[in-house]
Protein backbone atom coordinates (compact mmCIF):
# COMPACT_ATOMS: atom_id res chain seq x y z
CA UNK A 1 0.00 0.00 0.00
CA UNK A 2 1.66 3.13 -1.13
CA UNK A 3 0.95 6.70 -2.01
CA UNK A 4 1.92 7.05 -5.65
CA UNK A 5 1.44 10.82 -5.58
CA UNK A 6 5.15 11.41 -5.01
CA UNK A 7 7.85 10.66 -7.53
CA UNK A 8 11.55 11.10 -7.23
CA UNK A 9 14.63 9.53 -5.77
CA UNK A 10 14.14 7.99 -2.35
CA UNK A 11 17.25 9.80 -1.12
CA UNK A 12 15.63 13.16 -1.94
CA UNK A 13 12.40 12.56 -0.03
CA UNK A 14 12.04 14.77 3.04
CA UNK A 15 11.38 12.25 5.80
CA UNK A 16 9.92 14.95 8.07
CA UNK A 17 6.95 15.48 5.77
CA UNK A 18 3.90 13.28 6.20
CA UNK A 19 1.81 12.74 3.08
CA UNK A 20 -1.30 10.65 2.73
CA UNK A 21 -5.05 10.42 3.11
CA UNK A 22 -5.55 11.14 6.81
CA UNK A 23 -7.95 8.30 7.75
CA UNK A 24 -5.62 5.75 6.14
CA UNK A 25 -2.41 6.92 7.86
CA UNK A 26 -1.28 4.94 10.91
CA UNK A 27 -1.16 6.76 14.27
CA UNK A 28 2.59 6.28 14.66
CA UNK A 29 3.17 7.93 11.27
CA UNK A 30 0.92 10.84 12.27
CA UNK A 31 3.20 11.20 15.32
CA UNK A 32 6.20 11.54 13.00
CA UNK A 33 7.59 8.02 13.05
CA UNK A 34 8.68 6.56 9.70
CA UNK A 35 6.39 4.57 7.43
CA UNK A 36 6.75 0.82 7.94
CA UNK A 37 5.12 -2.46 6.98
CA UNK A 38 3.03 -2.14 10.15
CA UNK A 39 1.82 1.27 8.94
CA UNK A 40 0.84 -0.33 5.63
CA UNK A 41 -1.06 -3.02 7.54
CA UNK A 42 -3.00 -0.26 9.35
CA UNK A 43 -3.87 1.27 5.96
CA UNK A 44 -4.90 -2.16 4.69
CA UNK A 45 -7.30 -2.39 7.64
CA UNK A 46 -8.93 0.86 6.52
CA UNK A 47 -9.24 -0.52 2.98
CA UNK A 48 -10.89 -3.62 4.48
CA UNK A 49 -13.37 -1.30 6.20
CA UNK A 50 -14.20 0.41 2.91
CA UNK A 51 -14.64 -2.95 1.15
CA UNK A 52 -16.90 -4.31 3.92
CA UNK A 53 -19.09 -1.24 4.32
CA UNK A 54 -18.86 0.71 1.08
CA UNK A 55 -18.20 3.79 3.23
CA UNK A 56 -15.08 5.90 3.50
CA UNK A 57 -13.57 5.81 7.00
CA UNK A 58 -14.34 8.96 9.02
CA UNK A 59 -16.49 10.45 6.24
CA UNK A 60 -18.75 12.12 8.79
CA UNK A 61 -16.10 14.40 10.31
CA UNK A 62 -13.58 17.04 9.30
CA UNK A 63 -10.14 15.72 8.44
CA UNK A 64 -8.25 18.06 10.71
CA UNK A 65 -6.17 18.14 13.91
CA UNK A 66 -9.09 16.76 15.94
CA UNK A 67 -9.32 13.67 13.72
CA UNK A 68 -5.55 13.19 13.98
CA UNK A 69 -5.90 13.32 17.76
CA UNK A 70 -8.82 10.88 17.69
CA UNK A 71 -6.86 8.43 15.52
CA UNK A 72 -3.89 8.70 17.89
CA UNK A 73 -6.25 8.08 20.82
CA UNK A 74 -7.46 4.83 19.26
CA UNK A 75 -10.74 5.97 17.70
CA UNK A 76 -11.58 3.81 14.68
CA UNK A 77 -14.56 3.74 12.32
CA UNK A 78 -17.62 1.91 13.58
CA UNK A 79 -18.78 -1.20 11.79
CA UNK A 80 -22.08 -2.99 12.10
CA UNK A 81 -21.36 -6.63 12.96
CA UNK A 82 -23.80 -7.67 10.20
CA UNK A 83 -21.75 -5.98 7.46
CA UNK A 84 -18.97 -8.57 7.37
CA UNK A 85 -18.08 -12.03 8.71
CA UNK A 86 -16.62 -12.13 12.22
CA UNK A 87 -13.21 -13.39 11.06
CA UNK A 88 -13.03 -10.45 8.61
CA UNK A 89 -13.95 -7.86 11.27
CA UNK A 90 -11.48 -9.40 13.72
CA UNK A 91 -8.68 -9.24 11.14
CA UNK A 92 -9.59 -5.66 10.22
CA UNK A 93 -9.54 -4.58 13.88
CA UNK A 94 -6.20 -6.36 14.42
CA UNK A 95 -4.80 -4.36 11.50
CA UNK A 96 -5.95 -1.18 13.28
CA UNK A 97 -4.27 -2.06 16.58
CA UNK A 98 -2.80 0.99 18.30
CA UNK A 99 0.39 -0.98 19.03
CA UNK A 100 2.09 -1.56 15.69
CA UNK A 101 3.86 -4.63 17.11
CA UNK A 102 0.48 -6.30 17.69
CA UNK A 103 -0.67 -5.84 14.08
CA UNK A 104 -0.38 -8.90 11.85
CA UNK A 105 2.39 -9.01 9.27
CA UNK A 106 1.58 -9.12 5.56
CA UNK A 107 2.45 -12.83 5.53
CA UNK A 108 0.09 -13.50 8.46
CA UNK A 109 -2.68 -11.61 6.65
CA UNK A 110 -2.23 -13.70 3.51
CA UNK A 111 -2.39 -16.90 5.58
CA UNK A 112 -5.50 -15.74 7.46
CA UNK A 113 -7.30 -14.61 4.31
CA UNK A 114 -6.41 -17.71 2.31
CA UNK A 115 -7.06 -20.22 5.08
CA UNK A 116 -10.86 -20.18 4.97
CA UNK A 117 -10.84 -20.41 1.17
CA UNK A 118 -8.03 -22.87 0.40
CA UNK A 119 -9.74 -25.82 2.00
CA UNK A 120 -13.40 -26.53 2.24
CA UNK A 121 -14.94 -23.41 3.71
CA UNK A 122 -15.86 -23.84 7.33
CA UNK A 123 -19.66 -23.95 7.60
CA UNK A 124 -19.76 -21.21 10.24
CA UNK A 125 -17.65 -18.85 8.10
CA UNK A 126 -19.78 -19.69 5.07
CA UNK A 127 -22.92 -18.75 7.04
CA UNK A 128 -21.30 -15.49 8.18
CA UNK A 129 -20.37 -14.58 4.59
CA UNK A 130 -23.87 -15.35 3.32
CA UNK A 131 -25.45 -13.36 6.16
CA UNK A 132 -23.20 -10.34 5.47
CA UNK A 133 -23.95 -10.48 1.73
CA UNK A 134 -27.69 -10.67 2.40
CA UNK A 135 -27.43 -7.71 4.79
CA UNK A 136 -25.60 -5.68 2.11
CA UNK A 137 -28.18 -6.53 -0.55
CA UNK A 138 -31.05 -5.60 1.75
CA UNK A 139 -29.50 -2.38 3.06
CA UNK A 140 -27.58 -1.11 0.02
CA UNK A 141 -29.90 1.78 -0.86
CA UNK A 142 -30.42 2.94 2.72
CA UNK A 143 -26.66 2.83 3.32
CA UNK A 144 -25.97 4.75 0.11
CA UNK A 145 -28.63 7.39 0.80
CA UNK A 146 -27.62 7.94 4.43
CA UNK A 147 -23.94 8.37 3.61
CA UNK A 148 -22.93 12.00 3.85
CA UNK A 149 -19.39 13.24 3.54
CA UNK A 150 -18.32 16.13 5.74
CA UNK A 151 -17.33 19.21 3.71
CA UNK A 152 -13.87 19.13 5.32
CA UNK A 153 -13.28 15.43 4.67
CA UNK A 154 -10.49 14.97 2.12
CA UNK A 155 -9.80 11.67 0.36
CA UNK A 156 -6.88 12.83 -1.76
CA UNK A 157 -3.28 12.64 -0.67
CA UNK A 158 -1.92 15.81 0.88
CA UNK A 159 0.68 17.12 3.29
CA UNK A 160 -0.54 16.27 6.81
CA UNK A 161 2.12 18.09 8.85
CA UNK A 162 -0.09 21.16 9.52
CA UNK A 163 -2.47 18.82 11.37
CA UNK A 164 0.19 16.86 13.25
CA UNK A 165 2.59 19.54 14.47
CA UNK A 166 1.44 19.32 18.10
CA UNK A 167 1.83 15.53 18.38
CA UNK A 168 4.78 13.92 20.10
CA UNK A 169 6.56 10.94 18.53
CA UNK A 170 6.62 9.09 21.83
CA UNK A 171 3.22 10.07 23.23
CA UNK A 172 0.76 7.24 22.79
CA UNK A 173 -2.06 8.85 24.73
CA UNK A 174 -2.04 12.24 22.99
CA UNK A 175 -4.12 13.83 25.75
CA UNK A 176 -1.62 16.64 26.09
CA UNK A 177 -2.02 17.22 22.36
CA UNK A 178 -5.69 18.04 22.83
CA UNK A 179 -4.81 20.89 25.16
CA UNK A 180 -2.34 22.29 22.62
CA UNK A 181 -4.81 21.99 19.75
CA UNK A 182 -7.67 23.59 21.67
CA UNK A 183 -5.59 26.59 22.82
Amino acid sequence: ISDMGLCGEVSNIDKTKIYGVMPFVAPEVLRGKPYSQAADVYSFGMIMYYIATGRQPFANCAHDSVLVLNICNGIRPEINEQEAPKFYIDLMKNCWDEDQDKRPSAIEIVKLVNDPYCSVIDEEIKKQIEKAEEYKRTNFLSTRNSQSIHPQACYTSRLLNPFTQDLSKDDTSCTECLLLILQ
